[in-house]
């Protein structure tokens, strides 16, 4: 496991890159959220991080942040979920996570939709709650979220169908490959795909979440407001986690 002050030291070259990396593009690093990637990361490490002033956490399944909710109790974190939700987990969902960015099809925001406005008062869900549209720009087959011909689809069908459901924007994980060029080309659809949205709904779309460990620089240069880094700051998964 990577030492509390490996994190430290990794966290500052992160913020230290992505602020070069805005610093190229005619940006403010404080434009940037910089979200940590706790898959497979002890409860120890995320402490570590957090004390160096990182408040934005990211988890991909709602089992491990189950698993490490007793031992994190004590901090004031933003958590969002960023893995594949599978819709018989969306009140667990709901419940450990202040924003959900991987919706990525119409039956999903009907779930959450109607978990949402079963007993607000109980419940104490955000209304609306904040989710992103998962988009799958690179086209592999490997990867979740709706294909871009269909995302203003998809951002309708919420809009009209799910009102205590409120998308502030987009995600997407990058290609797998070394090549900037096509890095950049995907995050770039990404982009046009908001800008198009902001002009057809009525949605602030504030964010584009996208940009991970191997290719965050790439993606602050096409415009990314969020970036989700996992490795860079915590080093190789321990995957018996």
């Amino acid at each position: 496991m990577v030492t509390a002050d490996e994190i430290r030291r990794n966290l500052d070259a992160v913020r230290e890159n992505l602020a070069a990396a805005a610093a190229v593009s005619g940006r403010k690093p404080d434009e940037i959220a910089l979200m940590g990637v706790t898959k497979f990361q002890p409860a120890e490490s995320i402490l570590a991080a957090f004390e160096r002033g990182l408040g934005l956490f990211g988890e991909n399944r709602i089992q491990e942040r189950e698993s490490k909710s007793a031992a994190l109790a004590g901090i004031q974190a933003e958590w969002h979920m960023i893995g594949t939700l599978q819709r018989n987990k969306a009140r667990r969902a709901l419940a450990m996570f202040d924003c959900i960015q991987s919706v990525g099809d119409i039956t999903l925001a009907e779930t959450l939709e109607r978990i949402i406005g079963e007993n607000p008062e109980e419940t104490g869900f955000a209304t609306p709650y904040p989710v992103m549209v998962e988009v799958n720009v690179s086209g592999e087959y490997t990867k979740q979220g709706v294909a871009p011909e269909k995302c203003f689809a998809l951002i309708d069908g919420i809009a009209v169908k799910c009102p205590r459901v409120e998308i502030r924007g987009l995600m997407t994980i990058g290609p797998l490959t070394d090549d900037e060029h096509k890095m950049r080309d995907s995050f770039r659809t990404l982009r046009e795909l908001r800008e198009e949205a902001k002009k057809r709904f009525d949605f602030s779309m504030r964010h584009l979440s996208m940009g991970m460990s191997a290719d965050y620089a790439a993606a602050i240069m096409e415009g990314s407001t969020m970036i989700r880094v996992g490795t860079a700051i915590f080093g190789a998964r321990d995957k018996r986690l």
